[in-house]
């Protein structure tokens, strides 16, 4: 009788339990913040921009040196996020750290743009082409054979569904569907794919070195390292500077040079983007105070250290008009056609579909984590804000994942001289115009660390920003006069990006109303 008298009252104590909300599974540890670093970072990006960077510097020593600018930039920016991460542990990453530091309203200017554009847009060009370069192995993947021929929307805009595009959507819906089964799984895969792409990047650096390297082409690459050749113009961006300021190049004197290596950090810094997407996933750290500082500062070393030695490769493979006039860009391609023949291409195209693949999966990931940390706060939709029973945000993986493929689809449509039509890709312009933006949200997280000592001087602080205050204000000077530099000559994307983050201002009113009665 005693015994089943206590059934009762046992009994709904593990039906209560099993109802309790999932939370987050801190599965990621330092080697896997570090894999989701450098996966994310790593892109088909340094396969090509070497080209365009190459011609507006105009000479070996300049390549170089812009990546040796990029680096300082990239590191000295982790070295001081280190100490907002390790702060604020949350879901979010950047969001949070502006959210603290200032305001709810700029958190929600940078989810909102990060959304819109930065990490959705980037995914999108990265699933292209994921696809563009398997169309170099199966040829029917092709970006002109149609399945929903470009139907026009307006003058300007249309849609379309080609092969190639197929196999992109297709790329996005099988990453996000793995994505929502758990951590682990995501962890997995980026761990296996980093490791293949690190290894692919390390065998270009090693056969254009040691196995293809051009004796001609190291002798005057690198013995007259400054000598400027086919630099190409930089004009101001907009009509009515272009009486105030004028035309240069590289070799235009010290403002020519400040011009083109300021305008060359938009190839190398996007490439070397996303080193901060471990801080979207610190919930999910093991020791986020930690490990999530470690894995920003090991990620992007370990990068930036590939990306240099990737171009050394480049100059000991070609000589610099090669890589300045490199077919579609694709300079890697190019060194490894040098060496192998027509299998260099083949052999690059299986590298670029390995490493696209393992980015898109990192930036897949931890870009999700962004829209959830806005849900909680009720400046997003409500259910993704959410977890799923594996412990992951999975409404908000399938609203950025429709998102994306609704970025694939859209196009841009031309009218030539000659009345031919060609189509562009939307969020190419787009990422266009959020670069300066992107470095704007930056400048300010980086100055929030300063806010923040004075605002909340006795918070405790596991990590402190390494060379405060001196990195981190060495870094906010020198992405000011980036910025600078943008603004008078890549003005026609520098201003439609500031209006896509200032379009957030009446949505984060409005969503602002609607949490708080959602709340009430």
């Amino acid at each position: 009788m005693g015994d089943r008298n206590q059934n009762p009252v046992r009994a709904p104590a593990p039906a209560a339990r099993s109802q309790s909300p999932p939370g987050f599974v801190r599965a990621i540890g330092l080697f896997d913040g570090t894999m989701i670093v450098v996966g994310s970072m790593i892109g088909s990006g340094i396969f090509i921009v070497a080209a365009d960077i190459s011609r507006q510097t105009g000479s070996s020593g300049g390549l170089l040196l812009t990546w040796v600018i990029t680096g300082l930039l990239t590191v000295s920016a982790a070295l001081s996020y280190g100490e907002l991460a390790a702060l604020f542990p949350h879901a979010g990453g950047q969001y949070i750290y502006l959210r603290e530091a200032y305001s709810p309203l700029w958190g929600f200017l940078y989810g909102w743009t990060l959304f819109l554009v930065i990490q959705t847009g980037t995914i999108a060009a990265v699933a292209v082409g994921f696809a563009r370069y398997l169309g170099v192995l199966f040829p029917a993947i092709s970006g002109s054979t149609w399945i929903v021929p470009p139907i026009a929307l307006g003058s300007k805009y249309a849609i379309s569904l080609s092969v190639q595009q197929l196999v992109g959507v297709l790329m996005i819906v099988f990453l996000t569907f793995l994505n929502m089964q758990g951590v682990r799984l995501g962890k997995l895969i980026q761990n296996v794919f980093t490791s293949a792409k690190t290894l692919s990047l390390l065998g270009l650096i090693f056969l254009c070195i040691f196995v293809g390297r051009n004796a001609a082409a190291i002798a005057d690459n690198f013995g007259h390292m400054w000598a400027v050749r086919g630099a190409q113009p930089i004009e101001p961006g907009a009509n009515f500077l272009r009486s105030m300021i004028p035309t240069v190049t590289a070799a235009s004197g010290a403002f020519g040079l400040f011009v083109a290596f300021g305008v060359a950090q938009v190839g190398s810094l996007f490439s070397a983007d996303a080193w901060n997407n471990i801080g979207f996933t610190a919930a999910e750290v093991k020791n986020p105070k930690r490990d999530v500082a470690l894995s920003m500062a090991f990620g992007t070393l370990i990068v930036i250290t590939l990306y240099l030695l990737a171009n050394v490769a480049y100059l000991c493979a070609l000589p610099l008009s090669r890589i300045q006039n490199a077919p579609d860009d694709r300079v890697a391609t190019a060194a490894l056609s040098a060496i192998f023949g027509p299998a260099g291409a083949m052999i690059m195209a299986v590298a670029i579909i390995i490493s696209t693949f393992g980015c898109n999966n990192g930036l897949i990931l931890a870009g999700a984590r962004v829209s959830y940390a806005m849900a909680k706060d009720g400046l997003f939709f409500r259910s993704t804000g959410t977890l799923n029973k594996k412990g992951v945000p999975a409404s908000a993986l399938l609203f950025q994942g429709v998102w994306i493929i609704v970025l694939i689809v859209l196009r841009t449509q031309r009218v030539g001289p000659t009345g031919l039509i060609t189509y562009g890709n939307l969020y190419s312009d787009l990422l266009d115009y959020v670069v300066f933006s992107a470095l704007s949200f930056y400048v300010l997280t980086i100055a929030g660390i300063f806010v923040l000592r004075v605002k909340r001087p006795n918070l405790e602080r596991p990590y402190r920003a390494f060379g405060y205050p001196f990195v981190p204000l060495m870094y906010i000077v020198a992405a000011l006069a980036i910025m600078f530099v943008l603004l008078l000559y890549k003005t026609q994307t520098a201003w439609p990006g500031l209006v896509i983050v200032l379009c957030g201002v009446p949505v984060y009113l409005v969503w602002s109303r609607v949490g708080k009665r959602a709340r009430a």
